[in-house]
């Protein structure tokens, strides 16, 4: 292992606390699809966003003009709850200390979000004060946990994959890393807990962000 030259975060239980419920999520968007399809969808393990574009994939065979307005209702159902979690969420004590801790140190800090912008702005309004990259849902080429995501990033602050590590709360956010090419980490200060990573071999899991930057520090990799 070699010292860091970048490290990019999830946002939502990665460094903010923020009630995003993903399978009420899916349900409102299977109630959504009832109109368009011939029966209620039944919503599976495949991500909100991409079980949508799915499904109205599916509409768009039979009549695509119906299939482009449920895509588009469904994303707005999914940003409304995107906000409305936000209003309620909270950013972690330590999340702007570590951010501006690894600035000084010479480690570029990112964020690459599932989310969108304003719904992260609404916990975070100064997060691109702290960052050196940040891209959100709408910036992204393709989303996480396609690698494109996280070297969309890296590639905009000249960092090689190999010099990075990629930190997040859930499994997607490791297995982004380990596609990219990256260092890898897990928190549990989601709804996963260490043993929810193990699968994927992660280089580091930690109670959160705060006790991560101890162990990179320890290891000498910031």
């Amino acid at each position: 292992m070699r010292r860091l030259d970048a490290i990019i975060f999830d946002f939502d239980g990665t460094l903010a606390d923020v009630p995003l419920d993903f399978d009420f999520m899916k349900t409102k968007i299977a109630a959504l699809g009832e109109v368009f399809m011939d029966e209620r969808p039944v919503p599976d393990g495949t991500p909100a966003l991409e079980w949508l574009d799915r499904l109205s994939a599916q509409v768009m065979e039979r009549d695509r003009d119906e299939g482009m307005e449920f895509l588009s209702r469904g994303r707005l159902v999914i940003a409304a709850m995107e906000l409305d979690a936000a209003r309620d969420g909270c950013l972690y004590e330590f999340t702007r200390p570590v951010l501006d801790d690894l600035k000084a140190r010479g480690v570029a800090p990112g964020v690459i979000s599932r989310n969108i912008s304003a719904a992260i702005k609404k916990v975070f309004p100064d997060i691109e004060d702290h960052l050196q990259v940040f891209i959100p849902r709408e910036s992204a080429g393709r989303l996480k946990p396609d690698p494109a995501h996280l070297l969309q990033a890296l590639e905009r602050i000249g960092v090689a994959p190999e010099h990075a590590l990629m930190v997040g709360d859930h499994p997607m956010d490791v297995e982004t890393g380990k596609r990219a090419g990256a260092m890898a980490a897990g928190v549990t200060t989601g709804r996963i807990a260490a043993e929810g990573f193990a699968y994927l071999e992660p280089d580091f899991v930690a109670t959160d962000v705060a006790a991560l930057m101890s162990e990179l520090k320890g290891a000498g990799l910031i």
